[in-house]
């Protein structure tokens, strides 16, 4: 048993590493730098899937607000890219101007560097989810009730973008001009610099997300989403291991808030929008949402799809994804993912057993006597 879980596992990495290796190969095949951007976007999308599939998938929490962490972040990051633009001698934003602001607001101050600017991009999304997840958690807040709190919460904090003009430039939002730099070099959006760093971060984030589930804390996740009574009383921390991946999710989440804003110069309430958030948890659900992998190509489908199919249905593309998840959900409730695993089952079932070379001539054919 140890030994083909072991086969199991190595043919799982098998799978990851070439996938990511088609991915490292499509800037040799593509010089069109929108198109790379485009790409590169799509891997940002990737990482939210991953970051739903690892708390919902994983740990049961569907989690309807991951655009908390991925907007903040996103803010976060186009302040500091702003900050890169303005000097001593005019410090003010051009929409604080227009707002009549006469001095930079004390909490954009930190941005002026940009190292500690980005820190506290990913830092305050992701102190965040520790308060709010550690209130829901104590509380033993579980099932549809923790979709409704961070449903209503990622639109309390939509609402508060929107009015606080002056210093979020509201429904307009910030829009950095010039290119992020950083360690001395500028990260041009549309070359293959911006591309590497999003597959490189991608990587990592789901190599470090497939480790932490075949851990003993990922084990004890997995038991909180069948059971998490049965878990409580064997003597686990349940608030504290939900606390913790709701948190990694979400840190997931802001790192891909901060990549966002590096490709597209731009940030929004529209990234704080209740529709986006749940489009993550529909590619997640459609992928696969217990597998990884699986929820991250759900992401890349579907937003090609639409990349490439919404402007010739326009709006009926929604429908159309709606009814394609409703199906997933009905007949595959472990997505494509799922289906795939159960057809590779299938074949390999099929093929012939070979003996086992170091069995017993009696192990073969006719019972020992």
């Amino acid at each position: 048993m140890t030994n083909n879980l072991f086969h199991n596992r190595t043919a799982q990495w098998a799978v990851y590493a070439a996938f990511f290796l088609g991915l490292a190969a499509i800037p040799t095949f593509v010089s069109d730098g929108f198109l790379l951007n485009q790409f590169a976007t799509y891997g940002v999308y990737a990482m939210l899937a991953l970051s739903i599939s690892l708390s919902w998938g994983f740990g049961g929490i569907l989690n309807l607000g991951q655009g908390i962490a991925f907007g903040l972040a996103a803010y976060g990051m186009a302040m500091t890219m702003q900050m890169q633009s303005q000097d001593a001698s005019n410090p003010l934003p051009p929409f604080m101007a227009n707002n009549s602001l006469e001095h930079l607001p004390f909490f954009w101050e930190p941005f002026w560097n940009t190292g500690f600017g980005i820190f506290l991009a990913l830092f305050v999304p992701t102190l965040f989810y520790v308060i709010f997840g550690s209130l829901m958690f104590r509380a033993r807040v579980s099932g549809p009730f923790i979709a409704i709190m961070t449903l209503a919460m990622l639109s309390a904090l939509n609402t508060l973008i929107l009015d606080m003009q002056p210093y979020t430039n509201g429904v307009n939002g910030i829009s950095p001009p010039a290119a992020l730099q950083i360690f001395g070099t500028e990260i041009d959006p549309y070359s293959s610099k911006a591309y590497w760093t999003v597959l490189i971060l991608l990587i990592l984030t789901t190599v470090a997300s497939k480790l932490l589930t075949h851990s003993k804390f990922g084990l004890v996740v997995q038991a909180l989403r069948g059971d998490p009574e049965r878990v409580r009383f064997l003597g686990y921390n349940v608030a504290l291991y939900e606390t913790v991946i709701y948190t990694i999710s979400g840190l997931i989440a802001a790192i891909a808030g901060c990549l966002w804003v590096m490709l597209v110069q731009y940030v929004s309430p529209a990234q704080l929008d209740v529709t986006f958030s749940i489009t993550m948890v529909i590619w997640a659900g459609i992928g696969g949402r217990l597998s990884l992998l699986g929820a991250i190509l759900g992401a890349l489908m579907i937003q090609g799809g639409q990349s490439y199919l919404g402007d010739q249905f326009l709006n009926t593309w929604l429908l159309l994804l709606g009814g394609f998840f409703i199906l997933v959900v009905r007949f595959l409730p472990r997505g494509l993912a799922g289906l795939l695993e159960k057809i590779l089952g299938m074949a390999a079932s099929r093929q012939p057993r070979q003996p086992d070379p170091i069995a017993p001539p009696h192990a073969v054919g006719a019972p020992a006597k």
